[in-house]
C-alpha cells in the first residue's frame, strides 16, 4: 500500500512528501518503525536527495547500542555530486545502518521514503522537527531563497516523487 503523500510544488522542483513522517530543518525525515517500540528510520528527503546526487557509498561510525543525539556525525555518503557527513536528528541509542545500502546506494535517490532510508535509532526526534506541513513551508522559503540568489536551476529541476 503506498504512503499517504503530500505533494509540494516550487518553482521547478516538486515532490511528494509521506503525510504521517517528521522532518528536520537540515532535510532527514524520521519514520516510526511499525511493531518496534520507539525505533525510528532516518533518510534523506527529495531535496537532499536532488542536492547530493546518484550515492555511491556509505559508511557508518557507531555501532548497535551507541547513544546519539542531534548535531552527532554518524557517518558518511558520497555521492556523484558530493560527499557528505550524515548527522543524527534523533535522541536515543543507535540501531542500524542501512545494510542494504552497500549493495545498492543509489536506492537512496530512487526510493527515498521507504527502502532507501540510511539508518535507525531507538529513542524520539529531535525537539524542533517538523510535520510535512511544517517542512513544506520550510522547503519553501529556502528554494525561493536559492531562486532570488540565482542557484538551483539544475538542482531544482521539476521531479515529481
Amino acid at each position: 500500500m503506498p504512503l499517504p503523500t503530500v505533494r509540494f510544488k516550487h518553482a521547478r522542483f516538486s515532490a511528494r512528501f509521506p503525510e504521517t513522517y517528521r522532518y528536520s530543518r537540515s532535510h532527514y525525515w524520521m519514520a516510526r518503525v511499525e511493531g518496534a517500540e520507539d525505533v525510528w528510520r532516518v533518510g534523506f528527503t527529495k531535496f537532499a536527495t536532488r542536492m547530493l546526487g546518484e550515492l555511491v557509498d556509505c559508511e557508518w561510525q557507531m555501532k548497535a547500542g551507541d547513544n546519539v543525539e542531534p548535531g552527532k556525525n554518524v557517518g558518511w555518503v558520497e555521492g556523484f555530486k558530493a560527499a557528505s557527513d550524515v548527522y543524527c536528528v534523533m535522541n536515543g541509542t543507535f540501531v542500524e545502518g542501512n545494510p542494504y545500502l552497500k549493495q545498492d546506494a543509489c536506492v537512496v535517490r530512487t526510493d527515498p521514503y521507504e527502502v532507501g532510508w540510511l539508518y535507525a535509532v531507538q529513542g524520539q526526534p529531535e525537539a524542533d522537527s517538523l510535520d510535512v506541513h511544517g517542512y513544506i513551508e520550510y522547503l519553501g522559503g529556502i528554494i525561493q531563497r536559492m531562486a532570488d540568489e540565482g542557484h538551483g536551476e539544475e538542482g531544482a529541476a521539476n521531479e515529481d516523487n
